[in-house]
């Protein structure tokens, strides 16, 4: 069983940044494919990004070149850093693990923190 915890959401202006982070409990993180979700009011949730065991990264294309995603395996924490936060951005953010090798579908995760929220304003 692994145990996935997010913190770092919080109120900001667009244009600002936050650093969300994911602790996730348990031996496996280092073998797990790590993965950022969102759900705003009303929508559906959707992929943010990814990142594999090996390091390799991939982004939904809202996000490119203004969110990155890291992994620290020593500290068991997956990070996503959101730079020039877009009111379109303002969503709950999940956090979710997997064994498989590559996964951008919310299906292909076995476990979810329980969010933390992003609020921009304009």
């Amino acid at each position: 069983q692994v145990q996935l915890v997010e913190s770092g959401g919080g109120l900001v202006q667009a244009g600002d940044s936050l650093r969300l982070s994911c602790a996730a409990s348990g031996s496996t993180f280092s073998s797990s494919t790590m993965g950022w979700f969102r759900q705003a009011p009303g929508k559906e949730r959707e992929f943010v990004a990814t990142i594999s065991r090996n390091g390799g990264t991939y982004y939904t294309d809202s996000v490119k070149g203004r969110f990155t995603i890291s992994r620290d395996n020593a500290k068991n924490t997956v990070y996503l850093q959101m730079n020039s936060l877009k009111p379109e951005d303002m969503a709950v953010y999940y956090c979710a693990a997997t064994r498989r090798t590559i996964a951008t579908h919310g299906w292909e995760y076995d476990y979810w923190g329980q969010g933390t929220q992003v609020t921009v304003s304009s």
